[in-house]
């Protein structure tokens, strides 16, 4: 595990690890839902020419404080849905960025996209209750695991019947990434341990991660059509993005804008 002593990620964990000795015991499905594949669903929105774009729900987050305490989870996972969204991310961890199963709950029964659980994943008692409240896939993040237990993590999630997104944010990461049998490669722009974000993270990892044929989502950082055409422009298929549409007065207009900047922004 690499050293995050003393930074914003060492503190979310800490959290969350004390945390799960007061996990519940993962809910019953009610009846048996039909399997979601992120990979399959950016690899489609790839085929039409587009970005794919993953809307995430995102009440607030340590770096910015709030950005929609009092959002609808479902209303704003439908609009992403309605203007094509290849799925929807839901926040769920609860002390730093206002989160919860219940949103994710409440999502995954309002749209019919994947839905991945975003969380600080430690313990495969999490993954349980990510399956229970609906999720059909999960975030990992390398940063905090060792290899064994990381490859534990993706096995246990793919055994609930999961897709994995395995974030990394630097070289190393991404080849401890290639690695596992994770379904898609996240590259985070946001160095978790300070919270500073940079593009050109992703453009100095991605040509690297494209010679796997697994799907490749830049995540943090895109605000723009702009933006977005940029991180298009270095080989990635799809776009995660949280704070910009959480803000957006018409989410969707702008989903539909990143998803197309290419078409659209290609000399910006």
């Amino acid at each position: 595990m690499s050293s995050i002593a003393g930074t914003y990620l060492e503190r979310i964990v800490a959290d969350v690890r004390a945390r799960l000795d007061a996990l519940d015991a993962a809910p019953a499905r009610a009846d048996v839902q039909q399997p979601r594949s992120l990979a399959a669903a950016i690899r489609d929105a790839r085929g039409r020419g587009e970005l794919a774009v993953i809307g995430e729900v995102k009440r607030r987050s340590p770096s910015v404080g709030a950005i929609d305490e009092s959002v609808d989870p479902a209303a704003q996972a439908v609009a992403y849905a309605g203007s094509g969204a290849a799925g929807i991310s839901v926040l769920t961890e609860r002390d730093h960025f206002g989160g919860s199963l219940d949103d994710l709950t409440t999502v995954a029964a309002a749209v019919h996209v994947p839905v991945l659980c975003k969380d600080f994943i430690v313990d495969e008692r999490q993954l349980d209750l990510a399956a229970g409240a609906g999720a059909h896939a999960v975030l990992l993040i390398a940063a905090i695991h060792g290899d064994d237990d990381l490859a534990a993590l993706v096995d246990g999630a793919h055994d609930r019947g999961m897709q994995v997104l395995l974030e990394v944010h630097d070289e190393h990461e991404l080849e401890r990434a290639l690695a596992t049998r994770t379904d898609v490669i996240g590259v985070n722009n946001r160095d978790l341990r300070s919270f500073v974000v940079d593009l050109a993270v992703t453009e100095q990892l991605a040509p690297r991660a494209s010679v796997d044929p697994r799907p490749i989502v830049a995540e943090s950082g895109v605000r723009t059509p702009a933006d977005a055409a940029r991180m298009r422009a270095c080989g990635v298929d799809a776009l995660l993005v949280g704070e910009a549409l959480m803000r957006s007065r018409q989410p969707g207009g702008l989903l539909r804008e990143l998803a197309t900047a290419r078409l659209q922004g290609a000399s910006a």
